[in-house]
C-alpha cells in the first residue's frame, strides 16, 4: 500500500497529466530532493524556489490570476505565518472582484507535531487557517483520502489549503489507491528515487484513476450509538483505537467522525451523530485557546443543548508558546492516547 507521501505524489502527477497543473514549486520541491518528505519527487512541473515563503505565495497568486493552475508548497506550516496577509488576499480575490478573479490554486504544507520537530517543525495551523475566509481547508488522515482530496483541491476553482499531518506522511494505507500496483515494492521501484545519484533517474508512473473526494464531506470511520468523537488528521486512528478499547470493556460503542475538511466542514454529519449519541468529544492537536473545535462545541451547545446527555468536551493541545524537542515535552503538550482515553471514559460514564 502507498504511504501518504506517495499518495500525494501520485495525485500531483495525475494533476499534471490530466487536470492542467502547470507549476509545482517550493523550497527543495524540485530535483534532486523532491521535497523534504519526497511528496514531489519525479514530477515534471516541479521546481525549486528561494527560501522565501512570501515569494512562494505571491508567485502562486500571480500564476493563478494569469490563468495557470499552480500548486505551491510551504515546506512546514511553521513557516507560513509570515504569509497571512497574502493568504487573506488570495481568499478575498473572488469575493471582492464579484467573481471576476477567482484563484484556482493549491497551497500544500505539512502540519502538526509527532515527528519530534521541536519549536520550528511542530506547529499546527488548522485553527488559524479556519480564520481565512475564501479558502477551502483539507486535512487527510489516510493515503486514499490524501489522494482524493488533492485531486479535488486541484479541480476546485477556489484557493485550497492542503495540510498533510507530518506524523502520517510515512504511514502506509489500508487500501489501494485507484490504479496503484498491488505490490508495494513495485510501486517503490516505479516512483521512489534511489538513494545516491539521481541524475538519470525518471519516475515510471502507473496509470492512476480519477477518484476525487468531495471537499466538505466527513467520513464515519467507526459506527456507534453511545458517544461521538469528531476529529481529523493523525488523531483519527488514535480515537478509533481508544473507542475500540473502551467498547471491549463494555462502556458502549463510540462513533468516530473524520472531518477531512476544516472548511467547509460537514455539520450535517456532526449534528446527526450528536443527535444520535447525545455525547461528543472534539479532538485535535492545535492549541486550546481559539481552537477550531471550540467553534464546533459552541454550535453544538446552541443547536443540541436540550438533547445532550453529557457536557460536550474539547481535548486539544496546551496553550504553550512552542513544543519542545524532548519527547516528554512534546507528549505533554498535545493529546496522547492516554488523554483521549481519560476524556472518553469520563464522557461515557457521566451521569445524565
Amino acid at each position: 500500500m502507498a504511504n501518504m507521501a506517495q499518495a500525494i505524489r501520485l495525485a500531483l502527477h495525475y494533476g499534471e497529466k490530466h487536470l492542467g497543473v502547470t507549476d509545482i514549486f517550493g523550497e527543495d520541491v524540485g530535483a534532486p530532493l523532491g521535497g523534504v518528505f519526497t511528496c514531489t519527487q519525479g514530477l515534471a512541473t516541479a521546481w525549486n524556489t528561494p527560501l522565501d515563503e512570501r515569494g512562494i505565495i505571491g508567485t502562486a497568486i500571480g500564476l493563478a490570476l494569469a490563468g495557470q493552475k499552480p500548486v505551491a508548497e510551504i515546506q512546514f506550516c511553521d513557516y507560513i505565518f509570515n504569509t497571512i496577509d497574502l493568504l487573506k488576499l488570495a481568499g478575498n480575490s473572488c469575493w471582492t472582484s464579484n467573481g471576476e478573479f477567482p484563484l484556482s490554486m493549491v497551497v500544500m504544507t505539512p502540519s502538526g507535531a509527532g515527528i519530534h520537530g521541536a519549536p520550528y517543525h511542530s506547529h499546527s495551523f488548522d485553527a488559524i487557517a479556519s480564520h481565512l475566509p475564501g479558502w477551502k481547508i483539507v486535512l487527510p488522515s489516510t493515503p486514499v483520502d490524501a489522494y482524493g482530496l488533492m485531486l479535488a483541491a486541484i479541480e476546485d476553482p477556489n484557493p485550497v489549503l492542503f495540510m498533510a499531518p507530518k506524523a502520517l506522511l510515512r504511514i502506509k494505507g489500508e487500501e489501494l489507491l485507484p490504479g496503484e500496483p498491488a505490490d508495494e515494492k513495485e510501486l517503490k521501484e516505479m516512483i521512489d528515487a534511489p538513494i545516491g545519484d539521481r541524475g538519470q533517474w525518471k519516475a515510471r508512473w502507473p496509470e492512476m484513476g480519477h477518484a476525487p473526494i468531495r471537499i466538505g464531506e466527513a467520513r464515519t470511520v467507526r459506527e456507534g450509538g453511545r458517544a461521538t468523537i469528531v476529529t481529523y488528521g493523525r488523531y483519527v486512528k488514535l480515537a478509533r483505537n481508544v473507542a475500540d478499547r473502551l467498547a471491549a470493556e463494555g462502556l458502549g460503542e463510540t462513533e468516530v467522525i473524520d472531518l477531512r475538511t476544516i472548511y467547509p466542514y460537514d455539520w450535517r454529519a456532526i449534528s446527526a451523530s450528536i443527535a444520535k449519541t447525545g455525547r461528543v468529544l472534539f479532538l485535535n492537536e492545535d492549541t486550546e485557546i481559539t481552537n477550531f473545535g471550540e467553534h464546533l462545541l459552541r454550535r453544538t451547545i446552541e443547536e443540541h443543548y436540550y438533547t445532550l446527555r453529557a457536557r460536550p468536551r474539547l481535548l486539544a493541545g496546551l496553550h504553550v508558546p512552542v513544543i519542545g524537542l524532548a519527547p516528554p515535552l512534546e507528549e505533554a503538550s498535545i493529546p496522547q492516547e492516554t488523554d483521549i482515553e481519560r476524556e472518553l471514559r469520563a464522557l461515557l460514564t457521566e451521569k445524565t
